[in-house]
């Protein structure tokens, strides 16, 4: 039986961009940061809230087709996307989408991390 979700990933260009923005303006915490091979970085995060874990990697040498950037699947929750959004922003995070109340009655907003990634930033309750 499956219990829960322990990580899912995202392929990064830069892995010392990466580990700033994702620890240094997102607040996550580092489970995890290791060199692989020669030019090849993996680090785990995790939101400062729990949940589930966020890999970032630098894709190595011989890899074949990976692609760095673009929309992600991904969605992180707050309960204040007023004031998430305001901090993030004065840190220098790049919103694409403002928070907008949308059908199903919370609040979405988008923003882009270093390596061109879109995510979207929740609040499930109005």
């Amino acid at each position: 039986m499956i219990n829960m979700m322990n990580s899912t990933g995202v392929w990064v260009d830069d892995g010392d961009k990466a580990y700033d923005f994702y620890v240094n303006k997102l607040g996550f915490k580092v489970l995890q940061d290791q060199k692989i091979g020669e030019s090849g970085r993996f680090i785990r995060v995790i939101p400062p809230g729990g949940g589930t874990a966020l890999m970032l990697t630098t894709p190595m040498p011989g890899m074949g087709d990976v692609k760095v950037g673009g929309q992600t699947p991904i969605a992180w929750e707050t309960d204040d996307i007023q004031a998430t959004y305001e901090n993030l922003r004065a840190k220098g995070v790049e919103f694409t989408q403002a928070p907008t109340q949308q059908f199903w009655g919370g609040f979405e907003a988008t923003f882009k991390d270093p390596a061109g990634h879109l995510f979207k930033l929740l609040q499930m309750k109005a």
